[in-house]
């Protein structure tokens, strides 16, 4: 009885994982397509090496969090850059997840507003009040939504790839060419180390909450590899679809040309990534907030539901432009010392 509720707390940590690193960026195909589908093989190659650095930096991060007793990404980052530097880093960090926070509310409200004509306003309301509801069950609320989410992001590559697959067209020939230049090269690393940076703001309250170590492991190395899975299917067909270089939004057009059918449930998929993203930020932010003043509780999260309805007279284009630039460069440093840094004995 005691391994099978282990495994669903790993099953649980994996999913909370899965669903923080994937955004909206991934459920458009836009994001894959800069970091890895643009370089063709060696972007097959680049897939491999993220997914290896998101199970073995997921995995040593939460096991060093969990070993320090750390409750924010604050206390990590005060073993990892020392106490002199670690006040900056957690400045900057938690300016980075502001601001990717920020972008995934706006761009639940792009969602409202394109997809289904409603106000903005009132899709980045609904997100909010959604939200708060989720931030106020606290740990429960947010394995609840990600145990949800991620199976659906699931089930939804693999039937686009089937279907891809049914009609002949993946793997079409010219699609394989290779672009090994020293920016291919670097796009995997850069792409794990940002995600990593941004998870972290989860995965250390969690590792630190969970049942004990093994539990930790597993969920981190069973999280690394679902977004290995999901990499590499996504990549597969946007590898396979001809006309996704001037898309904004390659996988809506991969949606219309082979399962037009689909295309509200992949509005779906968007929306839950994006929310998932959204209650990872929040969730990472009240933790840390919480340590900084510790009588807060929950209405630290009422708070920042409240600061982020701000955000809302911006688009969200607007707001990528100016959070995103020099986030991936700024995260490597973190990966880096996560390889260096020894790990903190038992």
């Amino acid at each position: 009885m005691r391994k099978k509720t282990e495994w669903a707390e790993a099953w649980q940590i994996a999913a909370v994982y899965v669903g923080t690193v994937i955004g909206a960026g991934f459920a458009t195909g836009r994001e894959i397509i800069e970091f890895f589908t643009r370089y063709g093989t060696a972007g097959t190659i680049g897939v491999a090496v993220s997914g290896a650095l998101f199970t073995w930096g997921g995995a040593r991060l939460m096991v060093m969090a969990r070993r320090l007793g750390a409750a924010s990404y604050d206390e990590l980052n005060r073993y990892l850059f020392g106490k002199r530097l670690s006040p900056l880093v957690t400045f900057v960090m938690t300016c980075m997840v502001a601001g990717v926070t920020a972008v995934m509310i706006a761009g639940a409200g792009a969602v409202f507003e394109e997809q289904l004509g409603w106000p903005r306003q009132a899709g980045i309301a609904l997100t909010l009040g959604a939200a708060l509801t989720v931030m106020l069950l606290d740990r429960k609320g947010l394995f609840g939504v990600n145990v949800f989410v991620v199976p659906m992001m699931v089930l939804f590559s693999v039937t686009i790839l089937l279907k891809m697959a049914t009609a002949g067209h993946l793997c079409r020939p010219g699609a394989t060419a290779a672009d090994y230049s020293l920016k291919a090269m670097m796009a995997p690393f850069s792409y794990a180390a940002f995600n990593l940076a941004m998870a972290q703001a989860v995965l250390v309250p969690v590792a630190r909450e969970a049942a004990n170590e093994r539990v930790v492991k597993r969920g981190a190395v069973l999280g690394g590899l679902l977004l290995t899975g999901l990499l590499l299917l996504n990549h597969t067909v946007l590898l396979s679809f001809p006309h996704h270089a001037g898309d904004e939004i390659p996988m809506a057009q991969v949606v219309r040309t082979f399962f037009a059918v689909l295309y509200w449930f992949y509005v779906v998929v968007i929306y839950g990534e994006i929310f998932t993203s959204v209650i990872g930020g929040l969730f990472g932010l009240e933790r840390q907030a919480r340590a900084w003043w510790p009588g807060g509780g929950k209405p630290l999260g009422v708070l920042l539901v409240l600061l982020f309805a701000a955000v809302s007279p911006f688009r969200y284009g607007e707001l990528l432009s100016m959070v995103y630039p020099l986030f991936g460069y700024i995260s490597v440093c973190l990966l880096w010392l996560l390889w260096r840094r020894r790990m903190p004995k038992r």
